[in-house]
């Protein structure tokens, strides 16, 4: 294995700082960016705190490969610091180094909202409308991305494992006297992502040829309800699951994110995250077994239970 020099933007999130620790730890050198100070630590590796839209950014010039993980991963988040965060990094990133490897940390949220994706493919054409800035910014990156020489664009969904800050405890915040209520009952299937999943799939992109969107995800799909209960009582917390309408959620929704404009609030819900959890999403995951060599790996809840 050839040692690098890698810059990790994010470090300080979940993805970016599972990723620049195991890279870091693995023996390459490791230069890990983010916004809060004292974001990351590793024997190996340097975290620097830097505003990638505004700071000068002169660490970057003599990598080997970037990893893009940086973004503003909010469902109701505002367009413009949405377009700054997902967007201006990632066309400043490839235009400041485009002798490096990137490495561009998309999602599969880039895929149409409002169908359900099943078994969904990088050749899909990417729909002309999103339901909130996160996925129409983080569309615009990847084709910002595309313009560079040497990069991969790994698109993964619902990413869990040690460590998560966003997943399931945005599904714990939304226990009512032990019932989570879930569009359709959670019974639409989807592919996820183990966040040991998602680091080896930057492993195998650092040095592999492979260019373009890649899809990454666990082996097989997992029904999302069932996942989540199963996940709440690996952590001892037993849940009901109720369902509500897919339709009907959608309607209310709607009327959340209504109000929530008109008051300047945040919506108790959003058509996106009803829409995500209602529906099929599923990825066809071929060129990421084939092309890229990723794992096989099953869903697993082993580290809740542990």
């Amino acid at each position: 294995m050839t040692l690098l020099r890698i810059a990790v933007t994010g470090a300080s999130g979940f993805v970016g700082g599972a990723v620049a620790t195991a890279l870091a730890s693995a023996g390459h050198e490791v230069l890990g960016f983010g916004r809060r100070p004292g974001g990351w630590s590793h024997p190996r590796g340097t975290y620097l705190q830097r505003d990638l839209v505004h700071d000068a950014i002169p660490e970057i010039n003599d990598v080997n490969v970037i990893v893009h993980a940086a973004a503003l991963a909010d469902d109701w988040a505002d367009w413009h610091e949405a377009f700054d965060a997902n967007v201006r990094t990632t066309g400043r990133l490839a235009g400041l180094a485009a002798h490096a490897r990137l490495v561009h940390i998309s999602s599969a949220s880039v895929y149409d909202p409002f169908e359900p994706n099943v078994l969904a493919a990088e050749s899909d054409s990417l729909p002309k409308r999103y339901m909130n800035a996160y996925g129409a910014t983080k569309a615009i990156a990847e084709r910002i991305a595309a313009l560079h020489p040497n990069a991969i664009m790994l698109r993964p969904h619902a990413v869990y494992g040690p460590g998560d800050t966003t997943l399931l405890p945005r599904v714990e915040s939304r226990i009512r006297l032990g019932t989570l209520a879930l569009p359709g009952g959670g019974r639409s299937l989807h592919t996820v992502t183990h966040i040991d999943t998602m680091v080896e799939a930057v492993e195998l992109s650092l040095q592999s040829t492979v260019t373009g969107p890649v899809n990454v995800g666990d082996a097989e799909p997992v029904a999302i309800g069932e996942f989540i209960a199963d996940a709440l009582a690996a952590k001892g917390r037993g849940v009901r699951i109720a369902s509500v309408p897919v339709g009907g959620a959608l309607a209310v929704a709607s009327r959340a994110e209504g109000l929530a404009k008109l008051t300047g609030s945040t919506p108790s819900t959003t058509r996106y995250a009803v829409a995500q959890i209602g529906r099929e999403r599923t990825l066809d995951l071929t060129r990421a077994h084939d092309l890229l060599g990723l794992t096989r790996r099953q869903p697993s809840l082993a580290f809740l239970a542990a």
